[in-house]
């Protein structure tokens, strides 16, 4: 892999990816993270590759602003907890506090990203619990285990031998969204796959789960938008 700068205010770094199966350039943009990484034939030379970029500029800015810019974890900044936003102020004694309309975090204010992201975890491992643990019971299958991740791909996970993964930053989310992953990874211990029994099962523990499916592909990328400094 390469890399490529398209100039402009500002410039954009884009990745270059050769690959001997590409027949015609392709462009992606990760809603994650914002990458940006050009797939091109193996022999394609590399001014023609620049050439296409400059083509697709206007489309590629134009997602780069819809995404919007990373969101540092510094005091001031505003953080979404459970789908409402707060502003991120000092605090006093030992523990994070949720009052309202912000998140208070005691200690040195280099510390704070850390501190505030282990709140969040344990927030977020108590809101998942409880919700898988609801779920279970309705379903009649029990979980064999509960972890978390900061993971990129997915938002969940479910194993064959019963073990439940989650994205933390679902706390980030309003709850019916992070309940309906939760209900979305305990149909699994019922229906590995994506049948229309797994959906079925779905909707008889969340009910009508195609709002909280369609918030989560439009919205659920600008989540991964706050920097923790990880």
């Amino acid at each position: 892999m390469g890399q490529i700068t398209l100039p402009g205010n500002p410039p954009i770094a884009v990745t270059l990816r050769r690959s001997a199966q590409a027949r015609r350039l392709s462009l992606r943009m990760s809603q994650i993270d914002g990458r940006v990484t050009l797939t091109m034939p193996r022999r394609l030379p590399e001014r023609e590759a620049l050439g296409f970029l400059r083509d697709k500029e206007s489309w590629l800015r134009g997602h780069l602003d819809a995404r919007g810019a990373d969101v540092r974890i510094v005091l001031g900044a505003v953080l979404p907890v459970e789908g409402v936003a707060h502003e991120l102020r000092p605090g006093q004694g030992r523990s994070v506090r949720l009052v309202q309309g912000a998140v208070e975090v005691p200690g040195p204010e280099d510390r704070m990203a850390a501190r505030l992201q282990g709140w969040l975890r344990t927030l977020a491992r108590e809101r998942l619990a409880a919700a898988s643990d609801r779920y279970a019971a309705a379903l009649g299958r029990p979980y064999a285990r509960l972890t978390l991740r900061d993971t990129r791909s997915r938002w969940g996970s479910c194993t064959a031998d019963g073990a439940l993964m989650y994205s933390w930053r679902l706390i980030l989310a309003p709850p019916e969204i992070l309940d309906y992953v939760a209900a979305h990874e305990v149909a699994h211990l019922a229906e590995m796959n994506h049948s229309r029994a797994f959906w079925d099962t779905v909707e008889r523990l969340y009910g009508d789960w195609r709002d909280a499916r369609g918030w989560l592909r439009a919205e659920g990328g600008g989540l991964h938008r706050y920097r923790f400094g990880d």
